[in-house]
């Protein structure tokens, strides 16, 4: 059963096997990439999902194609110097970088670097790896099941693992109040269940309510859930919320994730675990409070 440790500022799951509050039957994810990647230090520890594979798509030169054979995942070419091409791709987790010689009848696997010692693959990983790994796992949480919180018109999108059981959960809806009634963000609550036994039926209660949005809002401002048995359907969406929370490596709730904008207006993924600090907040949020500005 799963158990709660209180920390100062978010609650963290400890499962021990046994069966769910509620029967739950047999459902698999697609395969996920089964390590953690070296990712920027905000998603330190996130496990991204298998990204596309552009051997899907394209015919792959001989070499490259043998190694996507073998399982590797090729997310991306790019251009190499001493005409070379590069291809991004991972393999169990790690990010690895390809480079097909000019004759395209090798490949060889490893970090180029160039007569100052400077690493040349690492942006490129960067770029055609982790960027593609973490829009796969933006699609993820998007088509995962999740109560809006905010009007849809809302420029920014937070998704956020919620669990009905988690203070800390409630204390950061009270927290988010003013950018969301200002209608400059969106929650989206992915229901989970992983604090308590009757965390799962109190997830499904929810999800199942004739209006699942106004239900969990009542439910933040303190009414108490009344968990009742769910249609076989509901208790799945539940049940692959938890897969997902698991198979990104989250061990916390609440925990958000978020989009920013990097350079060449490239967008990435950053998530805080936790009811965020006042600073983490604001980031989160994408600016100060509204009636502080």
């Amino acid at each position: 059963m799963p158990l709660t440790f209180g920390t100062s500022n978010y609650s963290i799951k400890y499962s021990i096997k046994k069966r769910p509050a509620f029967t739950l039957f047999a459902f698999k994810l697609p395969a996920f990439q089964g390590s953690a990647l070296t990712l920027p230090a905000a998603l330190s520890g996130l496990i991204l999902l298998a990204g596309f594979n552009i051997s899907q798509a394209n015919e792959l030169p001989a070499p490259v194609q043998a190694l996507a054979d073998q399982g590797w995942e090729i997310h991306g070419q790019f251009e190499a110097p001493g005409g070379l091409s590069g291809f991004g791709a991972s393999a169990q987790g790690q990010e690895i970088a390809i480079y097909l010689t000019p004759d395209g009848e090798h490949a060889i696997v490893g970090t180029l670097t160039d007569r100052q010692g400077e690493n040349l693959t690492e942006a490129q990983l960067d770029q055609h790896v982790r960027a593609a790994l973490e829009a796969e796992t933006w699609q993820l949480l998007e088509d995962s099941h999740w109560i809006q919180d905010g009007s849809t018109e809302a420029p920014r999108v937070i998704y956020t693992f919620t669990d009905a059981n988690c203070p800390y959960c409630q204390a950061f809806w009270k927290k988010t109040r003013p950018w969301v009634e200002a209608g400059e963000v969106q929650l989206r609550h992915i229901m989970v269940g992983v604090l308590a036994p009757d965390s799962p039926a109190k997830a499904a209660t929810l999800l199942a309510a004739d209006d699942p949005s106004a239900a969990l809002k009542r439910h933040e401002e303190g009414e108490a859930i009344t968990a009742s048995a769910q249609p076989r359907d509901i208790e799945e969406q539940v049940y692959t919320n938890n897969q997902l929370f698991d198979a990104l490596g989250l061990y916390a709730t609440p925990t958000s994730a978020f989009q920013r904008e990097v350079a060449n207006g490239v967008v990435r993924i950053d998530r805080i675990q936790g009811m965020p600090e006042e600073a983490q907040l604001i980031e989160l949020m994408g600016s100060p409070a509204p009636e502080t500005q």
